[in-house]
């Protein structure tokens, strides 16, 4: 028993001492995106948001495409094979 106790400690030890660690990078990118710089939002992040962005895009041409196609392919009658 006294194991488990020790386990919980430490494990609340380490989170404690991970979330002091980290930056607060919120500020930095509100002024990035808050810049009026005639971009829309999902591309003022640089080409990583742009990357994201045309891959969403992409899956989601993809997807409605597939999704009309069996939808069609489901609405025609089944020939009768003799």
């Amino acid at each position: 028993m006294r194991h488990l106790l020790s386990l919980q400690r430490v494990a609340t030890r380490a989170f404690n001492t991970t979330a002091r660690q980290m930056r607060n990078r919120v500020p930095e990118k509100q002024k990035l995106f808050q810049e009026d710089n005639g971009l829309p939002v999902h591309i003022k992040g640089g080409s990583t948001d742009m990357l994201l962005y045309r891959i969403t895009m992409t899956i989601t041409i993809v997807g409605t495409g597939l999704s009309c196609y069996w939808l069609l392919v489901a609405s025609m009658p089944k020939s009768k094979a003799e």
